[in-house]
């Protein structure tokens, strides 16, 4: 990332990757931080429910093939999915969806406003306007694919990066839990040996995913799987010639017998999933990382890799103190190409009615621009629900700029918890009161078509 990022973004980066790594020790986690969820799983009951020989399923650089007893072949290819998406570092909902009809627009933001008639209009409210970056986004919203909430947060918001980002992944304003609001989704509903129900895309666990119970896996790359040996060549492909052989054989011990079922299925997936990483897309997507990890997904949901949820970072960062302009747009540009691109494929899969995206961020940036040309920390972002099914309608109005907070940040006008049960009981089918603390009091915006 090329913008200048606060000491808070960055620590908060470092505190989560190293948390996210399975087997190592945490950092220091500063007084009043919240650990990052999954933490509070101890290494031993880590590995005693890894089933197998892949026990890395948390931060592991390969998916475990091991550690599923379902396998591909019973995997549902009627189950819905939902796709998370993180803006991660704050994106400014203020450029995303610029009030470009605002009279106080162009006074706090002299530099950095966009001209009216830059981007397209945004056509259930006319005094916003689309980011000409999110041209993407714009063509899917005019389809009636994309649900917009321009003003979202929660009440008394925090600006840290770190702990902002803990409640929309906990579902909760409590930083004493250790799961995420999707790990207890899949706690409740997962299989105790398919690590794929919860993905996490970027190479290490996704806090929003981690679960107390139910194994989880995380992958870098989407061009291939294999299994991972510290032994190296020649000896691991001896090894992995072995554990057929070893998997067959019998024992009176349970837990000798857990290992060779584990053993069996290893020798059994590693075969069926040679091919997984071998994809073609008749749609032409970005040439970017972020896209291509999109057209894989596209590809393992084609394949029927037995996935509940799935976690992904949009393109670059968005903690833009200064510079930011050229690094918003580039950024934007490439999440929502690829997006675009994503449900395209989907459709011509046939796959669109099984897919949801939620797109969302920890919080918006401050409407007054600062000395530096960026905007700093501020309360109510934007978010999204992208999809065929997908009610495509603005959820809570832009407030305005006339009337900010105490803190002179844009107002809020939904609740992020609103969304999350409404995705939860609308289109998992869930009961949001298992999942979300105090969710009878919150509003259900109507997301699913």
């Amino acid at each position: 990332m090329s913008h200048d990022c606060c000491n808070d973004y960055t620590r908060s980066q470092l505190l989560r990757s190293a948390a996210a790594e399975a087997g190592r020790g945490l950092p220091a986690i500063e007084p009043g931080m919240p650990e990052p969820a999954g933490t509070g799983l101890s290494r031993r009951r880590f590995l005693s429910r890894s089933a197998g020989l892949a026990l890395a399923v948390y931060g592991a650089s390969k998916i475990p093939l091991s550690a599923f007893e379902t396998g591909i072949a019973h995997a549902a290819g009627s189950d819905k999915i939902l796709v998370s998406v993180f803006f991660d570092g704050g994106i400014d909902a203020l450029s995303v969806l610029a009030p470009v009809g605002d009279p106080k627009y162009t006074t706090l933001r002299p530099k950095l406003a966009q001209a009216p008639g830059a981007g397209t209009s945004f056509s259930e409210d006319p005094t916003l306007q689309w980011h000409p970056a999110a041209a993407g986004l714009a063509t899917l919203h005019e389809e009636g694919k994309v649900s917009v909430f321009p003003a979202i947060g929660y009440d008394h918001p925090d600006e840290s990066h770190f702990t902002s980002r803990h409640y929309y992944e906990i579902g909760e304003l409590d930083v004493g839990f250790h799961t995420g609001w999707l790990g207890r989704y899949l706690d409740a509903v997962g299989d105790e040996e398919n690590p794929l129900q919860g993905l996490s895309m970027d190479g290490t666990l996704s806090p929003m995913i981690a679960t107390a119970e139910k194994p989880v896996a995380s992958i870098d790359s989407v061009d291939g799987y294999d299994l991972w040996s510290a032994a190296g060549e020649p000896v691991d492909k001896e090894m992995f010639k072995s554990f057929a052989k070893f998997g067959s054989l019998g024992s009176d011990s349970p837990a000798m017998n857990q290992v060779r079922r584990a053993t069996s299925q290893t020798d059994k997936l590693r075969t069926e999933l040679a091919n997984v990483g071998k994809f073609n897309s008749q749609i032409t997507y970005p040439d970017n990382y972020f896209a291509h990890k999109l057209e894989g997904l596209a590809a393992y949901i084609a394949f029927g890799l037995p996935m509940r949820v799935v976690t992904i970072r949009a393109a670059g960062g968005y903690d833009t103190h200064s510079g930011q302009a050229e690094d918003l747009e580039r950024n934007l540009r490439e999440t929502c190409e690829g997006l675009l691109a994503f449900q395209r494929d989907l459709e011509k899969r046939g796959l669109a009615d099984r897919v949801l995206v939620e797109v969302w961020s920890e919080f918006g940036r401050r409407p007054e621009e600062n000395g530096s040309e960026g905007t700093d920390h501020g309360a109510a972002g934007c978010a999204f629900v992208i999809g065929s099914k997908s009610k495509g309608e603005m959820v809570g109005e832009f407030p305005g700029l006339e009337k900010l907070d105490g803190n002179d940040n844009l107002r809020v006008t939904s609740d992020f918890r609103g969304m999350y049960c409404s995705l939860l009981e609308q289109w998992l089918e869930f009961d949001a009161a298992a999942i979300i603390p105090g969710a009878s009091g919150f509003a259900r915006p109507t997301l699913v078509a």
